[in-house]
């Protein structure tokens, strides 16, 4: 039986290729193919960044994730996504509790 974090892990792999390759590389996500991702499956994080008055923007976002400039973003860059938010959602808990 898998542990919570195995059941995580392949949860993020399924999540990843439910998005990547709608148009192109089936192993990576485009402008569009993110843009459905963070639209979809981050519309709390999104909604925070709105009233924070931070601008949101794909470009900007798809920008600092492309690490190899290929104008895509494949699955360790987005594994940096989420790591990032993971630790930003806990870094934020572990300062707003009491």
């Amino acid at each position: 039986m898998p542990t919570q974090l195995e059941n995580a892990m392949d949860t993020l792999i399924k999540i990843f290729h439910h998005y990547s390759g709608k148009e192109g590389d089936k192993y990576k996500l485009n402008k569009g193919d993110l843009k459905q991702f963070l639209t979809s499956e981050l519309t709390d994080f999104l909604s925070v960044r709105a009233k924070d008055k931070a601008l949101i923007s794909i470009d900007k976002i798809m920008k600092d994730l492309d690490t190899n400039k290929d104008n895509e973003v494949d699955f360790n860059e987005f594994v940096i996504l989420v790591a990032a938010l993971t630790w930003h959602g806990s870094h934020y808990a572990s300062h707003n509790v009491g």
